[in-house]
């Protein structure tokens, strides 16, 4: 199996599991009575989870670049938590397939203005009109995934 396949795989399992955690935090949500909560505690598993990975693992465990890093290099758990709470709001009102078709669409949509601009330390990668209309065919699947 090639490297580049693996990867792919891996986003596939990656996208699965992201549908399955919407409605698993939908369902915390109706049970707690928020959103936020729902996301709290899901953050709270996946730190427990990723700190057994880190501790189980021999890899480094060091911050020692740490401040050299830019401003905007810490805020990565703001945008997961951000689409943990808002999911586990949305989900039941507009259902998972609605939501992802949705969020991606806004995933490509920030990804194409990212590498246009070579954005976060990226390296530029032009907003060809491939680009720009396979952006727009996943929109108009948005669209028709919510109208269904």
């Amino acid at each position: 199996m090639t490297a580049n396949l693996l990867y792919i795989l891996l986003a596939l399992a990656g996208g699965v599991l992201m549908a399955v955690q919407a409605p698993t935090n939908a369902v915390l949500a109706r049970a707690s009575g928020s959103p936020v909560l729902a996301a709290l505690i899901s953050f709270l598993v996946g730190t427990v989870a990723l700190a057994v990975l880190l501790f189980a693992g021999s890899g480094p465990r060091t911050l020692a670049g740490a401040r050299a890093l830019p401003w905007w290099a810490w805020l990565g758990g703001l945008y997961g938590a951000f689409f943990v709470a808002m999911a586990a709001f949305v989900v039941p009102r507009i259902g998972v397939g609605a939501l992802l078709t949705a969020a991606v669409a806004g995933q490509l949509a920030g990804a194409l203005l990212l590498d246009h601009y070579g954005l976060l330390g990226l390296e530029p990668r032009p907003a060809t009109f491939a680009r720009v209309f396979g952006l727009a065919l996943v929109f108009a699947g948005a669209v028709l995934v919510r109208r269904g």
